[in-house]
């Protein structure tokens, strides 16, 4: 089912992008450890494929700056991060609580480097983020970040640092709204739970739905408040192939960006989708997974593309090279050219593989019914829902850049936190809270002392917080947290009287 994109711009304008790509040599470096399927080795062997096949030269590419504690902190709770910022191997024997508090230790272990690491792959999502509000290319690429499941307090499925939300928040300070797509075999819970309840974000999720992690991710599960309808929940079946996934996501999509108009879209390019991934059970070629990218490409808004999920690395790199080169307009050849890790993508050598012949448990009649009911959704939504800003937030400020000085590094310590207070809601309870954008006077353009001099940095801005969003719109960014036990609701009066009970309105 071919529908084409609504393109914004005709002619050689439609063909070329300006890409950022942001990639940090020590990424590979770190290990979640023996026998642990997520392997950020992936990243190494993504790049050196762009390397070989000669993309990199078509880009920017960027070395993220990495994300500071209070950067993480617009998102995460501050006793978290400075968690995550102290634990180590040797030391976690020490945290046991906290451990178990924060649902750090078996899919997400604790292993060296890790605060690291969640600054690298957060710092280069924030500032793919910078550098579309600042206009300087229309697509940025970070393969490292895409991490969704994330929480505001506590780690989930492989990922501790939620760095999309992040950079959903930096696009907010410049867009009205934002749309997110995730196709990720898993559901984007945490993107999700973080923006149920307000319309400046819409979140889009194909997913795996059943007796499979994280569990969540039911059709009837549309958003709350003045975000309902603004959660869209795609639930499949084992087995889907190319053909029944563009049957559902190109008419969504088309309808989406008819109805939302974002300003900007975030997509999340799990690359455990594909046949054969060892965690995974569809059925999509590199092409079929990447028709989303070029879909998505078509519409000619900013566009950041993320990383995610994939366990069968040499298939995950595929996947990510072929999607750079549709980002940048180029048809990858598929024969992949010698390289250090060549051996990876034998026998054949080819960059792209065929399905298996598993059966797809999608019948053509669940795939329209599922289509129609979403599309039905979609028509209940008001037409370009707008924020009246007393003030547009500031751009974040770029440094300038310096090639020769080392990246500074935010040397304060956290205050202690009470290791015996469990902050921890009890289940069935829904705590909400409000993140907002920080301003900063019109005429203060002075640069962070502590930004570093790479260009993708994400500098804090201080001053009013006031002059940012009228009172009536902080929903803006309203991030709704600790949900990890409570599903959401599906009976309306149920969740409303919870929300009296906890105050909320």
């Amino acid at each position: 089912m071919d529908i084409g994109g609504n393109s914004l711009i005709s002619g050689s304008d439609a063909t070329k992008r300006r890409v950022c790509y942001f990639y940090d040599s020590e990424i590979g470096n770190y290990y979640y450890g023996q026998g642990h399927p997520m392997k950020p080795h992936r990243m190494r062997m993504t790049h050196a494929l762009l390397a070989q096949y000669g993309l990199l030269e078509q880009m920017h590419v960027l070395k993220p700056n990495p994300a500071r504690e209070k950067d993480l902190c617009r998102f995460h709770a501050d006793d978290y991060v400075a968690f995550l910022k102290r634990i180590t191997p040797h030391t976690q024997q020490e945290y046991m609580r906290q451990l178990k508090r924060f649902n750090v230790g078996e899919d997400c272990p604790v292993f060296d480097g890790l605060y690291s690491y969640c600054q690298t792959y957060a710092g280069g999502s924030i500032g793919g983020a910078v550098k579309l509000n600042h206009g300087h290319c229309d697509i940025a690429v970070n393969w490292a970040g895409g991490l969704h499941h994330a929480k505001k307090c506590e780690a989930s499925g492989f990922c501790y640092v939620n760095d999309i939300v992040l950079a959903i928040l930096e696009l907010l300070k410049n867009h009205e709204r934002v749309l997110y797509v995730d196709i990720d075999i898993h559901h984007g819970d945490g993107v999700e739970e973080a923006f149920y309840i307000t319309d400046r974000v819409m979140t889009v999720s194909f997913h795996k739905f059943g007796d499979y992690f994280p569990g969540t991710g039911d059709f009837r599960d549309i958003g709350y408040g003045k975000g309902k309808y603004y959660a869209i929940n795609v639930p499949l079946d084992d087995g889907i192939d190319d053909e029944s996934y563009q049957s559902l996501f190109k008419p969504i999509m088309s309808k989406v960006m008819e109805v939302y108009r974002p300003g900007a879209v975030v997509l999340q390019c799990g690359a455990d989708s594909l046949s054969g991934d060892r965690l995974g059970c569809f059925n999509l070629t590199v092409k079929g997974h990447s028709e989303c990218v070029k879909y998505m490409r078509s519409f000619n808004v900013p566009l950041l593309l993320l990383g995610g999920g994939g366990y069968t690395i040499r298939n995950v790199a595929r996947c990510w090279c072929y999607e750079t080169g549709v980002a940048l307009g180029v048809e990858v050849d598929d024969k992949i050219p010698a390289h250090e890790y060549i051996e990876y993508f034998g026998p054949d050598y080819s960059l792209h593989v065929s399905p298996s012949n598993m059966e797809n448990k999608n019948s053509r009649e669940m795939v329209d019914e599922l289509r129609a009911r979403i599309l039905n959704n979609l028509s209940k939504l008001e037409h370009a829902p707008s924020v009246e800003f007393q003030e547009r937030p500031p751009h974040t400020q770029l440094p300038e850049e310096d090639k020769g000085e080392e990246d500074a590094i935010d040397e304060r310590k956290h205050p202690d936190f009470d290791a015996d207070v469990d902050n921890k809601s009890s289940p069935g309870r829904v705590r909400m809270d409000i993140v907002e954008p920080e301003g900063r006077d019109k005429d203060d353009m002075v640069v962070d002392e502590l930004a570093t001099p790479v260009e993708s940095t994400c500098i804090e801005q201080t001053g009013p917080k006031d002059s940012v969003v009228n009172a009536e719109e902080d929903a803006a960014t309203c991030v709704n947290v600790e949900q990890q036990n409570s599903v959401k609701l599906q009976d309306e009066a149920d969740t409303e009287a919870k929300l009296r009970f906890l105050k909320i309105d």
